[in-house]
């Protein structure tokens, strides 16, 4: 079996089970989605959806995450961690928003890279699910298990990155990620992965080691 055979098993059966994912954290604006993903690092998407409730409740745009006081921003997401960095890229990143786009968050990954707490993740996430862009989007699970699978032996972010544009069609960049995490929560879990119950077991070069 070549690697695109094996690749194209693989989408199969994620597509099989899980079928279009959306994304795990709760928005419904793209400037709600890019301050989530940003409280989002070296945190839950479940906690973070329950910051966000009453955050978006008390920040009702753009321009208030912008004015806001960054003592108080830090009290509102400090149980996000890292509170003290999230808060003032957050405000920065909206102030950036309001000076060089209209308070719109871009769509360009160039012009997203370039705000505060934003890296190619966080810009991947609005390009696909914002804009439906086709994006690959490398988290924590998306790196562990392509290395699992065979698909990368690296451990740098952007280079999974890249490789995966290569080796998946573009209809698939955008689920692959939350596909992927949906079997990271369940099966391929970091600390005891359930090899035995694993759909993709029969595909997987780590399987039995």
């Amino acid at each position: 079996m070549t690697q695109q055979e094996r690749v194209n098993k693989i989408l199969a059966l994620l597509d099989e089970h899980y079928g279009p994912v959306k994304c795990y954290l709760n928005h419904q604006t793209a400037w709600q989605l890019l301050i989530a993903t940003i409280l989002s690092a070296q945190c839950t998407d479940q906690r973070v959806n329950m910051v966000t409730k009453d955050l978006f409740e008390k920040y009702k745009s753009v321009k208030d995450f912008a004015e806001a006081d960054i003592s108080e921003l830090e009290n509102d997401i400090r149980s996000t961690g890292f509170y003290h960095n999230k808060a003032k890229n957050i405000i920065s990143c909206c102030q950036s928003l309001l000076t060089l786009y209209n308070g719109e968050v871009p769509s360009d990954i160039d012009k997203l890279t370039k705000l505060a707490g934003v890296g190619r993740k966080t810009a991947n996430v609005i390009r696909g699910n914002i804009f439906d862009i086709p994006s690959i989007v490398v988290d924590t699970h998306v790196k562990r298990i392509t290395k699992h699978l065979g698909l990368t032996k690296s451990d740098d972010p952007v280079k999974i990155e890249f490789e995966l544009m290569d080796i998946l069609p573009k209809d698939h960049w955008i689920s692959y990620n939350t596909q992927i995490i949906a079997l990271g929560r369940t099966i391929c879990i970091a600390r005891k992965p359930k090899c035995e119950i694993c759909f993709l077991s029969h595909l997987c070069p780590d399987f039995g080691k």
